[in-house]
């Protein structure tokens, strides 16, 4: 297990950071997941080309401010890195770090990020690779397993620090504590994230699936019941079968909680309702429709050069 850090920094990350991390993990085992037929065989080699599709690591930056002793970790990119040799693509964290640099001028690159359990020996490499850019870059890495034991964040940020070791200095990973710092537009996003994350496991459009199916197999239950006590109330009030005082009671009771429906106030909140929704969608067509005359009105604007227009009328202003 890595030791503590003790630099007194302090780390503030952003869920963002996250988000990404999270997203780039998905989306690179989304690709490299093969059948299951493939896994299970082939020689050595191509075990542990499976395992690793199955386990795939994915590497980045993260880019943020140093403010004193705070360190703020703001947002993050991808990076190309040979797993082999663990070496990254110069030109293409530059490229990065450039067009990066353009948009957010005020952000430097803080370190990098991985997915795994554990930091590994070889991850070293691919942060002494950092250190011309950052000579004290963090590491923040990310654990994909599922453990619902675990109420922390499966996040963990590491320092290098300079021990000696045998007699020898080297340089380690010391983990150290960090928080969790958001801005209002965060905050919304992640709220309307885990509203829609499934608490299963399984996509939300599977969840949403299973709810509407209960739901129909609810009514249709509900609607098979009330035709059973429709039957029975048609054919005791056509003489087929007894009277019995005591069972209408309990229908009647019954009957009493369902919902009613052909009601003046429900028909009012009803159609309420459903004018709104009407003028929603209106609406919606009708900003629609501007955007896309506005997209004319510029093409035909470009196309036809007002200068040219004899008189110096324009067909549209």
């Amino acid at each position: 297990m890595a030791p503590s850090s003790s630099s007194g920094l302090t780390f503030k990350l952003h869920p963002l950071v996250i988000v990404n991390i999270s997203d780039h993990y998905t989306r690179v085992k989304t690709q490299l997941n093969p059948p299951a037929s493939i896994c299970s065989s082939g020689n050595a080699s191509n075990n542990g080309e499976a395992v690793f599709q199955q386990n795939p690591r994915v590497y980045g930056c993260v880019i943020g401010v140093q403010r004193g002793r705070t360190v703020e970790i703001f947002n993050s990119f991808e990076l190309l890195c040979e797993p082999l040799n663990h070496t990254l693509d110069r030109s293409f964290l530059e490229k990065k770090q450039e067009l990066y640099k353009k948009v957010f001028p005020d952000f430097y690159i803080l370190g990098w990020y991985s997915t795994g359990s554990d930091a590994e020996e070889s991850d070293m490499h691919i942060h002494k690779a950092l250190m011309d850019i950052n000579e004290s870059p963090v590491y923040v890495l990310l654990n994909p397993a599922i453990n619902h034991a675990q109420k922390d964040l499966p996040v963990t940020i590491y320092e290098s620090e300079l021990h000696v070791i045998d007699g020898i200095p080297q340089l380690i990973f010391a983990h150290t504590s960090y928080t969790i710092e958001t801005v209002e537009a965060e905050r919304i996003s992640v709220d309307h994230v885990a509203h829609l994350k499934p608490s299963d496991g399984g996509s939300a459009a599977t969840q949403l699936a299973a709810h509407l199916t209960g739901t129909h197999s609810a009514i249709k239950m509900l609607n098979s019941r009330i035709r059973v006590l429709y039957q029975y109330l048609a054919a005791m009030q056509e003489g087929d079968i007894p009277c019995e005082n005591s069972l209408l009671r309990q229908v009647s009771s019954l009957l009493r909680r369902l919902p009613a429906m052909e009601s003046e106030r429900f028909q009012d909140n009803f159609l309420m309702e459903y004018n709104d929704k009407l003028l929603i969608t209106y609406l919606a067509m009708i900003t629609n429709c501007s955007s896309t005359m506005n997209e004319m009105v510029d093409k035909f604007n470009t196309a036809y050069d007002r200068n040219t227009r004899r008189g110096g009328r324009t067909a549209f202003m």
